[in-house]
């Protein structure tokens, strides 16, 4: 059974994804604001964290060193807050089906990157190096295609809610390139964050404490962005609807547990390992995203 609790794990981390992905696109429709959306899911995830911290690792946890605590700035700089709010405005501008898709690329990336920083090796002339090679082909291949061949659809026959996603921003090309490109600059990100943290668990490997420090260095980044380009305090209010439920679904969900589960994962099986659950991420988000908002499903974007 613990042989197999890895899988387990992937398979249920990438189902969470699914239902941020879908949440959090339907509180975009409803106007929340991106930057202000990543601020709140950092600040409820670090609350969320902080007593389970304290309890488990707080006596325990080895002394933070001026470095480490350069290292987890930097690392929550570029692997969270750039990333989440890249995304998040990617996710604004295409569909749920298409950001999951492009998480297709995150297996390739981060193997590209391991082998840069020599966490992972490739032998060319065995078979184990050609299945590597040849998957990382059908990964960046598949995501190309997703994201720029405009093939046949199928129209669900049935949804619960409807998004206007696919339908506002599918005419209009610039809107959807740009919608790539920020979902592909965000998984970039995410892909290098997936690797550098191998190396910042051995630094410091109190799991629970420095995810909750990375939330809470997040939160104080997410804001002061936020704040330089929303300053309209209407935005900033959240009522009792899809809203409040999305920022704390991403919050206490994702970040609070998901997160967590990845770092463990990340530490017993390696971040290329992670990386390539990443396509079962598209087959549940496109079903579920079919199946509850309407979304159309393409053979390309």
């Amino acid at each position: 059974m613990n042989s197999k609790k890895p899988y387990l794990v992937v398979i249920l981390i990438q189902t969470i994804v699914c239902g941020y992905l879908l949440l959090s696109k339907v509180a975009f429709d409803r106007g929340l604001n991106t930057f202000v959306f990543t601020v709140y899911r950092q600040a409820a995830a670090t609350l969320f964290l902080l007593p389970f911290s304290l309890i488990f690792e707080w006596k325990n946890a080895p002394p933070l060193s001026f470095i480490t605590l350069c290292k987890i700035f930097l690392f929550s700089l570029f692997g969270i807050t750039l990333s989440l709010n890249m995304y998040g405005i990617g996710l604004n501008y295409a569909t749920p089906t298409l950001a999951a898709a492009g998480s297709n690329c995150v297996p390739a990336i981060t193997f590209f990157f391991a082998l840069l920083l020599r966490e992972e090796t490739v032998k060319i002339g065995t078979i184990p190096g050609i299945v590597k090679v040849a998957g990382i082909v059908a990964c960046m291949g598949g995501a190309l295609t997703l994201a720029f061949y405009k093939g046949p659809h199928l129209r669900p026959l049935f949804h619960l809610f409807k998004i206007k996603g696919h339908q506002a921003h599918g005419s209009n090309g610039k809107t959807w390139i740009k919608g790539c490109f920020l979902l592909l600059t965000s998984n970039t990100l995410y892909a290098l964050s997936l690797v550098l943290q191998v190396r910042l668990i051995k630094t410091y490997p109190a799991k629970l404490l420095l995810t909750n420090l990375l939330c809470f260095t997040s939160a104080i980044q997410s804001f002061a962005i936020a704040i330089a380009v929303e300053r309209d305090s209407k935005e900033w209010k959240l009522d009792w609807n899809v809203k409040l439920l999305a920022v704390a679904y991403a919050g206490f969900v994702v970040m609070g547990a998901a997160y967590y589960l990845q770092t463990w994962i990340i530490e017993k099986k390696g971040s290329v390992f992670m990386a390539m659950s990443s396509p079962l991420g598209l087959m549940i988000t496109m079903f579920c995203s079919s199946f509850f908002l309407g979304d159309i499903t393409y053979l390309g974007r």
